[in-house]
């Protein structure tokens, strides 16, 4: 997870409480009197959506010291007498926003490695355990040649990944420093990538990927509208699935002092740029919108889109291509008109032309795919098993 802030400083989270919140009678009856402890169980049911993937991994409460039951370890309660109306009262809070968050008092020395998840010339990225909580996350390892108060900049910027609080964002649990490495710990996402996913299953199914198309994008919006927050980096590798059927997208721009270290180390260019950005314009939103489209395409065909006839290129024809060349498309009439034309509103060269993320969501190709249920689940248990 990287992050570029500016004004986000500004965003804090909203606050949330029941002071508006009336109850029937009968609901009010029929709970026993326990003051908190029965509404802290209450709303524990609100976070089911937030935190499903989270409890799938043993997750409890921070300086909770009992087993993890159902979504949130809490203290023994009283049962109920109208075990309806009491359901009735959980379903009532689950609309709430109550806005639960997992924070970590997070050292080194309290993270056992459970295996490996990936490498890059930016670092390493593990599974790993918190101890005292028994909670399994992926820890993210930058290694950056950067002076001390740039360092502590940048843990100053990855606070602010706390406030990013969306069903289509790997959830963020705390950043450390270790001999001079930035660690990332967040959401462990047990399937995996989708560059993983279609490398070893093939492209991804027709229904399935405007579901992955949907989730990105209002992941995006979610960034950029509540937190002026430009991804930078959308490809393949950075979706990820849990086996809740869950689509989330990472390492997004949090931080920019850690971007401008992180390319200040490395050497390295993304096969996913825009044509403005190869040319050394600034990020604008739109430039996710490109790298989002170029993503999509490979999901569907299997394969990275550039070139067209699938040739071997040297990192520098690529670039030269991708400037310079058409567009790639899908082989004509083997899939669907809409899905086309929603890559071809992403993949234009011209950037005033080339759509938003907003316009994206409301694209026909994306508003269809939300009129039609789709076994998420059921796929990422398919794809976790072969």
């Amino acid at each position: 997870m990287l992050f570029s802030s500016s004004t986000m400083a500004n965003n804090s989270r909203k606050k949330r409480n029941f002071k508006n919140l009336t109850l029937d009678n009968s609901i009010n009856d029929v709970i026993e009197p326990e003051g908190t402890d029965t509404l802290a169980n209450a709303t524990a049911a609100s976070s089911k959506t937030r935190l499903s993937s989270e409890a799938s991994n043993g997750i409890r409460p921070r300086n909770s010291s009992l087993p993890t039951s159902g979504l949130v370890a809490s203290r023994e309660r009283p049962r109920p007498r109208g075990s309806s109306d009491y359901s009735k009262l959980c379903e009532h809070l689950s609309g709430l926003e109550i806005g639960l968050e997992l924070r970590l008092d997070l050292r080194a020395e309290d993270l056992k490695t459970l295996g490996e998840l990936g490498a890059g010339n930016g670092g390493t990225v593990c599974r790993v355990m918190h101890i005292p909580t028994e909670t399994v996350m992926a820890r993210k390892i930058i290694h950056i040649d950067a002076k001390p108060t740039v360092r502590k900049q940048i843990m100053r910027e990855l606070q602010f990944a706390h406030d990013c609080n969306s069903e289509h964002i790997v959830s963020f649990y705390g950043a450390f420093t270790t001999e001079g490495d930035i660690n990332i710990c967040m959401e462990y996402m047990d399937v995996g990538s989708l560059d993983k996913i279609y490398k070893k299953n093939g492209p991804i199914p027709m229904d399935i990927l405007p579901q992955i198309a949907y989730a990105v994008v209002d992941g995006l919006i979610y960034l950029y509208d509540n937190h002026r927050i430009i991804h930078r980096d959308v490809k393949p590798s950075n979706v990820l699935i849990n086996s809740s059927g869950q689509i989330k997208i990472c390492d997004f721009g949090v931080s920019g002092q850690l971007i401008n270290s992180i390319a200040d180390t490395f050497v390295g260019t993304s096969s996913y740029m825009s044509p403005e950005r190869i040319q050394g314009a600034p990020y604008t939103v739109k430039s996710d919108v490109w790298s989002l489209g170029i993503t999509i395409m490979e999901l569907a065909l299997g394969r990275f889109p550039f070139p067209a006839d699938g040739t071997a290129l040297s990192i520098f024809e690529l670039l030269q291509h991708i400037v310079h060349e058409a567009v790639p498309t899908l082989p004509p009439g083997k899939y669907p008109e809409d899905l086309e034309d929603f890559l071809a509103r992403c993949l234009m060269k011209d950037v005033d032309k080339r759509a938003t993320p907003s316009e994206l969501k409301s694209h026909p190709y994306l508003q269809n795919a939300m009129s039609h249920k789709v076994d998420l689940q059921g796929w990422a248990a398919s794809v976790n098993s072969i």
